[in-house]
């Protein structure tokens, strides 16, 4: 793969330290903003969040000709006129950190749809180069861009590239690293039609002297499409700006019979088409593409969805597999070397330490490093979008749109990468409300238990009575949660990438760079768990737990005295409770010392309390604890309320 030549490797610091050069790199999602940040940075990445917020940063840092570049990956952004989480942490970024320039990363593919917000920015006056990115994937669609054209159309320096092979990227820093040393704006100013100019004009006049952070004329065009944040910024600062631009909006919209935010963004649609016209030519491909058969089957409202399905269920096999013969190898690598020594501190220390530390590495490299790498290829494959595209309509019913299918099904295999996963959801709302169903999703550990208690001793028809009743409480948990939330649902609106060959060079590095902060967090967190559950178990505690429990286990549920303490060593690792329960008896025929409806009530309970210590952990680590404790109580609450519904239900029936 190629690489900047002149770029200097990290760790070779200039021998005198400066203020480092931060680029910003901007633009709709899927155009290869997160190639290009990997072809610049390599492995010297730090990802966190940003402040105050739970979107997740991406900062690297390089040496160009011997001065520092903090390069900085933004969020996806469609319009500087945003809604979401993501959209406004790079806006605020873009607008008031005033990063010393911006490339705006463009799909060749889709340019005129990507030029939308490339007008946006010049409209904010930032430096800005422009990276035309995924030129190779535009020539094999019979697209020809002309950038020398678009860089004389919109007055800024544009750079061809081919990110994933490092084609370009060299040039683009050049370009950032010239516009930087003297902040230049772009001097080409976006123009409206002479109606909307004329007032846009008059009240930049008016808001002369209100210090809002933002350019004047951007001010002046976003109080004329009365977007509701910059309106209470000017509002309180002086409101007679606020007043003119409601006269001067209404005047727009009874000459166009159009809201004002409407005639706007119609004109800059207008704008990017006859910019996209001008630059680009086209031929006919030589052939259909792959791409194109792909998405004739992918989006088909009938074969998509089969495909999908295969797809998923594909994934979610080899995750379970994988994970299952990871888990097992450690497990016998671990207990091969044990020395089974008595006493109180090696039994601690090998059953609450070092078996903690194997099941939480199982997770780790069983099921969410794996995971990682899957979903890396599909979003660099191009598939990701299709599903949500597919899974929207079915989503709505819980008030979510169709990308929170995606982090649902993967909870089938391991609840933790479901949690990871749901960062894809834009705003902090979906996201809450998509992590919580997704703890409610029966994984892999859960299903054991069900299949192989319910379905192995009663019958496969209550196993499957068992998932229709988890599939209705989370449907009915999401439809509470939708309408207790506040906020209002987000909309899915999102660009269809081609598909393309992914790099396995880039998945790994980001599969890696999400990887880390879940082994420093996690891992310890559960190896503490462990400890203390089998330190209570060493001091016989257990039993007098057993006893504190037995009003909820016995009197409310229906299960057996002994079932308290497996249910709580079941918070660790949910299939350990059906090896439990098999010591217990003494054997693994469970009929002997639990009754049908007794089986089917435990495994209930196990389906639906408290997430394993291994969810606990991501679920802290991606929603916080507060929320983290909240979803685990609610689901206790539900497991115990409604297991003994169920309780008394099948004693009617059975």
């Amino acid at each position: 793969m190629a690489q900047c030549s002149d770029l200097t490797p990290p760790n070779k610091t200039p021998e005198h330290p400066e203020r480092a050069t931060v680029i910003a790199l901007a633009g709709n999602a899927n155009v290869g903003k997160s190639a290009i940040f990997n072809q610049l940075t390599g492995l010297d990445q730090v990802i966190g969040n940003w402040p105050g917020k739970t979107v997740e940063k991406a900062e690297g840092r390089l040496y160009h000709h011997g001065k520092i570049v903090t390069v900085l990956d933004l969020p996806g952004i469609y319009s500087l006129s945003t809604y979401s989480m993501e959209e406004l942490v790079s806006r605020e970024f873009i607008a008031l950190e005033r990063p010393d320039v911006v490339v705006n990363v463009i799909d060749a593919t889709t340019l005129e749809r990507n030029l939308f917000f490339t007008l946006q920015l010049l409209e904010m006056e930032v430096p800005m180069v422009i990276a035309l990115n995924m030129t190779d994937a535009a020539k094999k669609k019979g697209i020809n861009t002309d950038h020398r054209k678009l860089q004389e159309r919109l007055g800024v320096q544009v750079v061809p590239t081919i990110a994933i092979r490092g084609i370009g990227v060299h040039e683009v820093v050049d370009a950032a690293m010239a516009i930087a040393v003297e902040r230049r704006a772009p001097h080409n100013v976006i123009r409206y039609g002479p109606e909307v100019e004329r007032r846009i004009e008059r009240l930049s006049e008016v808001l002369e002297g209100v210090d809002t952070g933002y350019p004047r004329r951007w001010v002046a065009i976003k109080l004329l499409e009365r977007y509701p944040q910059v309106t209470r910024i000017v509002e309180d600062k002086n409101p007679q700006p606020v007043k003119d631009a409601e006269t001067l909006s209404d005047e727009i919209s009874q000459i166009h019979r159009e809201p004002c935010a409407v005639v706007i963004s119609s004109e800059r649609y207008g704008i990017a088409a006859s910019t996209a016209k001008e630059a680009q030519t086209f031929s006919k491909p030589t052939k259909t593409s792959m791409s194109d058969r792909l998405d004739a089957l992918s989006m088909h409202p009938v074969e998509g969805y089969a495909f999908m399905f295969a797809m998923m269920l594909a994934i979610l096999t080899f995750i379970s597999v994988f994970g299952g013969w990871v888990a097992g190898t450690l497990e016998t690598l671990f207990e091969d070397v044990n020395p089974h020594m008595a006493g109180v501190w090696p039994e601690l220390a090998w059953n609450g330490g070092v078996v903690g530390l194997y099941a939480a590495l199982s997770v780790a490299l069983g099921f969410i490093l794996p995971f990682y790498i899957i979903i890396g290829l599909l979003e660099d494959w191009g598939y990701l979008p299709r599903v949500a595209y597919l899974m929207d309509r079915p989503c709505h019913v819980m008030g979510l749109h169709g990308k929170a299918c995606i982090p649902l099904l993967l909870g089938f295999g391991c609840n933790v990468p479901a949690c990871v996963g749901c960062r894809i959801m834009e705003t902090k709302r979906d996201r809450l409300i998509t992590m919580f169903l997704s703890t409610m999703v029966p994984c892999s550990a859960r299903t054991a238990v069900i299949l192989g208690l319910v379905g192995a001793f009663v019958g496969l028809q209550w196993a499957v009575l068992l998932y229709v009743l988890d599939f209705a409480i989370i449907l009915g948990v999401g439809r509470a949660l939708n309408r207790l939330l506040p906020g209002r649902p987000v909309g899915l609106i999102m660009e269809m990438p081609s598909y393309r060959r992914p790099s396995m060079r880039v998945v790994l590095k980001q599969a890696w760079a999400r990887f880390k902060p879940f082994v420093s967090f996690a891992i310890p967190l559960i190896v503490v768990g462990s400890l203390v559950i089998v330190g209570l178990d060493i001091a016989g505690l257990l039993p007098g737990i057993s006893n504190v429990f037995a009003p909820v286990t016995v009197l409310w549920l229906g299960l057996p005295v002994f079932t308290a303490p497996i249910l709580i060593l079941g918070i660790l690792r949910k299939e350990a409770s059906l090896a439990l329960l098999a010591t217990v008896a003494g054997t693994w025929e469970i009929s002997t010392v639990m009754t049908p409806v007794q089986m089917i009530v435990f495994s209930f309970v196990i389906m639906l309390y408290f997430p394993c210590v291994s969810t606990f952990a991501a679920l802290v680590r991606e929603a916080g604890w507060k929320n983290a404790a909240f979803i685990s109580l609610v689901e206790i609450g539900l497991a115990v309320f409604l297991g003994g519904i169920l309780y008394r239900s099948l004693n009617l029936l059975m």
